[in-house]
C-alpha cells in the first residue's frame, strides 16, 4: 500500500498548520489517494476537543457542536435550507489541498468522495462528523481507502471500481499495470465479477504494489533472464517504491544495485531481497535495538547483526547483505551498522521505536549549535534540581551507615591498649543504638540534607557538562567519561569538605557522653572559614578517582543490564549503582580515612596528623596497611 503509515496524532483545526503538514506529501498534479488518507485523519482527530464517547483509547471523539462552526466555516453550498460542503470545499478550502489554478477536479471528487456516504457529490454535516468517527478508529487509513473505492457507496467494490481509481494514482500514472493478470482474477475471479468487501480490499490493497512490482521487473526483464540493468531497477524503485525510498537511497540505487556483482546486473532474487528489506525496517530497528540495549552509539558487525536475526526468521542473510552495502555506502571503508545508518535508510525515521534516556540526560535543543546561554542555563537548573532531590534522599537513606564508617574510619586500634572501642561494623551499630538510641544514627544529618544538595547537584552537572564538550559526533570515547567523572568529583569538594568536617565532627561526639555537647554552630565557630577546608587535598584524593571510576562504571552497567528495548528497570538501575560503587568506594577507603583522621578533633593522647602524607605513614606504621 503507497505511502500509508506512520502514527496517528492530534493536530489543530489551524489551516495555516495543516497546510504546513500536508504540503510536501502531494508533488504531482494527480497525487496519491493513499497518501492522502493519513493527513486526513490527522486534520480531523482532534484531542484538544474531544469527547470521551465511543472513543477508541488514545483517539477520542470530537464534540459535533466544535465541529458545526467548522463544517459551516467552509460549506457555501446551500439545498432545501441546508448547509453542504462540496468536494472544493472539503479538500480545497478546509485540508489545503489543490490549491492551484490548475487542479484536477477527478482527482478532487475522488479524495471527497472519502467523507461522502451517499456519493451525491456534496457532504453534510452529518456525513462530516460520521467521517471524524471514521478517522478516530484504529484501522481508519485502510477504511478511508475503501470508502474511496466504493464509488456508489455499496459496502463493496468491483474489479471497474478498483481499477478506475487505482488508474488515477500516481504509480500506475508512471508505470502500466495488467489488470487481466492472474492476480487480479484470484481477488474478482477469472470473469472479474466478483465483489469484494471490506477485509478482502484491505489484502487486495496490501498486496497490489508488490504484484506491481514484479509485474514492473518483467516488463523491463524482456529476455525473461531474471534480470534488469541498474537504470531500469532505478526507474521501477522511484516509481512503484517511490514511498519506501529516503533521498540517501534514492541517491544511491545505481551504486547498490545488483551488490556490486556482474556489471551492475540486478537479478531477480536481489530485488525482491531488497524492496522485502525496505518494507522490513521496522523490524530491522526492532533487531538493532535490542542487540543494542539501549546504547544507540553501538557499532555493529554484519556477524553480531546475523546472529541477532537468528530469533526473526522474517529477515533473511541476503537482506541482511543488503543493508551493510547501504551503510557502507554512507561510510566508506567501514563495514559496521549504527542507528545514523538505519535512519538514513528508513523513511520513518525511528517513529515507532523508542528507548528511554536518564531525565538527567534530557536536553532541551538536539545540537550544540542550537543551545545557548538561556538553554545551557535552564538545562544546568534542571539537573540540579534532580541532583538535589536525589542526593537529599540517598544521604538520608544510607547515613546510618556513614556515621558508623566514620566512626570506625576514626578508631586508632594501634595507640593506646584497651582504646578500641568497636569490634566490628556491627558491634558499633549496636553500641550507637544501645548507648545514643536511634536517633544516634542520625546525629549531623541535617547539615547533610542541607549541604548535600549543591554538593551531589554541581558534580552531576558538571559530569554532563563535560560529556557535552568531550562527546565528537555524538559519542564519548572512554577517557572522555573518565575525565567527565574526575572533574565532577574535583567540583563538589568547594561543596564536600565542608560538609564532611562537620558532619564527621557531630557523628563521633556522641561517643563522648560526659563531654560539652556539640553543635553545628560550635564546629563552625571553633574551625572558622579556613577550617572549613582542613583536610581538602585528602578530600580531593578521594572525590576524583572515586567520579572518574564510578560514573563510566554506572553508564556501561546500566547498558548491560538494560532489557531488550533498552529499558532499566528499578532492579536494573540498582544493580547497575551497586556494581559500579563497590570498586569506586573500595578503592578510594585509604584516602577516605586519611581525610576523616585529617578533619577530625583529636582527643588528648591520640596520634596528631600534619598532612596527607604524614597521616598515611602513621597510620601504616601504628596500626598496619589494613
Amino acid at each position: 500500500m503507497a505511502a500509508v503509515g506512520g502514527e496517528p496524532s492530534s493536530f489543530s483545526f489551524d489551516s495555516h498548520r495543516r497546510r504546513q503538514l500536508l504540503s510536501h506529501q502531494f508533488q504531482t498534479p494527480q497525487g496519491d489517494l493513499f497518501s492522502t488518507a493519513l493527513p486526513i485523519r490527522r486534520v480531523y482527530c482532534n484531542a484538544e476537543i474531544a469527547l470521551q464517547s465511543r472513543a477508541v483509547p488514545g483517539i477520542p471523539r470530537a464534540n459535533p457542536d466544535h465541529l458545526r462552526p467548522i463544517f459551516e466555516r467552509f460549506a457555501s453550498k446551500t439545498k432545501n435550507g441546508k448547509l453542504y460542503m462540496t468536494a472544493e470545499d472539503f479538500i480545497r478550502r478546509y485540508l489545503g489541498l489543490y490549491t492551484e489554478e490548475s487542479y484536477n477536479k477527478e482527482t478532487v471528487r475522488l479524495l471527497a468522495s472519502a467523507a461522502d456516504t451517499t456519493k451525491d457529490g456534496d457532504i453534510s454535516f452529518e456525513e462530516f462528523c460520521a467521517f471524524e468517527a471514521l478517522l478516530c478508529s484504529p484501522d481508519a487509513l485502510y477504511l478511508t481507502a475503501f470508502e474511496i473505492f466504493d464509488r456508489n457507496g455499496s459496502d463493496s467494490i468491483t474489479c471497474d471500481e478498483f481499477e478506475a481509481v487505482i488508474r488515477h494514482t500516481q504509480p500506475l500514472h508512471d508505470m502500466d499495470f495488467d489488470f487481466n493478470s492472474d492476480f487480479i482474477k484470484r481477488y474478482f475471479g477469472a470473469d472479474k465479477k466478483r465483489h469484494i468487501t471490506y477485509h478482502s480490499f484491505c489484502q487486495l490493497l496490501h498486496d497490489f504494489y508488490e504484484e506491481q512490482g514484479i509485474q514492473a521487473f518483467k516488463k523491463y526483464d524482456k529476455k525473461g533472464e531474471g534480470t534488469i540493468s541498474s537504470v531500469d531497477f532505478q526507474n521501477i524503485m522511484s516509481t512503484v517504491k517511490g514511498h519506501l525510498l529516503t533521498d540517501f537511497v534514492k541517491n544511491n540505487l545505481i551504486a547498490v544495485s545488483g551488490g556490486g556483482a556482474s556489471g551492475h546486473k540486478v537479478t531477480f532474487p536481489y530485488y525482491a531481497a531488497f524492496n522485502s528489506l525496505l518494507a522490513k525496517m521496522e523490524l530491522i530497528k526492532r533487531v538493532y535495538v535490542s542487540q543494542a540495549r539501549g546504547n544507540l552509539d553501538l557499532e555493529m558487525t554484519k556477524e553480531d547483526f546475523l546472529m541477532a536475526t537468528q530469533s526473526y526468521a522474517q529477515i533473511t542473510p541476503y537482506e541482511v547483505e543488503i543493508l551493510f552495502h547501504l551503510s557502507e555506502l554512507a561510510h566508506p571503508g567501514k563495514k559496521t551498522l549504527s542507528i545514523k545508518d538505519i535512519e538514513l535508510i528508513d523513511p520513518e525515521r525511528l517513529k515507532r521505536v523508542s528507548h528511554v534516556e536518564r531525565l538527567i540526560n534530557v536536553k532541551a535543543v538536539s545540537s550544540k549549535e542550537e543551545r545557548g546561554v538561556g538553554t545551557a542555563f535552564l538545562e544546568s537548573g534542571y539537573r540540579f534540581l534532580l541532583g538535589s532531590v536525589g542526593g537529599a534522599c540517598g544521604a538520608t537513606a544510607v547515613y546510618p551507615i556513614d556515621l558508623v564508617k566514620t566512626r570506625m574510619q576514626n578508631q586508632r586500634s594501634g595507640s593506646f591498649v584497651g582504646e578500641v572501642m568497636y569490634k566490628n561494623s556491627l558491634d558499633c551499630f549496636k553500641k550507637v543504638v544501645k548507648f545514643e538510641g536511634l536517633l544516634g544514627l542520625y546525629r549531623g544529618l541535617l547539615p547533610q540534607i542541607v549541604g548535600v544538595a549543591p554538593e551531589k547537584a554541581i558534580k552531576l552537572t558538571m559530569n554532563d557538562f563535560m560529556r557535552d564538550k568531550l562527546t565528537k559526533d555524538g559519542k564519548i570515547p572512554l577517557y572522555g567519561e573518565i575525565i567527565a567523572g574526575g572533574c565532577g568529583g574535583a567540583s563538589q569538594v568547594v561543596f564536600t569538605n565542608p560538609l564532611e568536617i562537620v558532619k564527621i565532627r557531630l557523628q563521633v561526639a556522641g561517643e563522648i557522653q560526659t563531654g560539652h555537647k556539640v553543635g553545628v554552630f560550635t564546629v563552625l565557630k571553633e574551625l572558622g572559614f579556613m577550617g572549613l577546608y582542613k583536610g581538602a587535598r585528602a578530600c580531593f584524593l578521594r572525590d576524583i578517582p572515586f567520579s572518574a571510576i564510578y560514573f563510566p562504571a554506572y553508564a556501561h552497567a546500566k547498558l548491560a543490564t538494560a532489557d531488550e528495548d533498552g529499558i532499566n528497570s528499578v532492579g536494573s538501575l540498582f544493580a547497575s549503582a551497586f556494581i559500579a560503587g563497590v570498586p569506586a568506594a573500595g578503592l578510594v577507603t585509604p584516602a577516605d580515612v586519611i581525610k576523616t583522621r585529617l578533619q577530625v578533633a583529636a582527643r588528648a593522647g591520640q596520634t596528631t596528623y600534619n598532612g596527607v602524607i604524614d597521616c598515611a605513614r602513621k597510620i601504616m606504621k601504628e596500626e598496619g596497611n589494613i
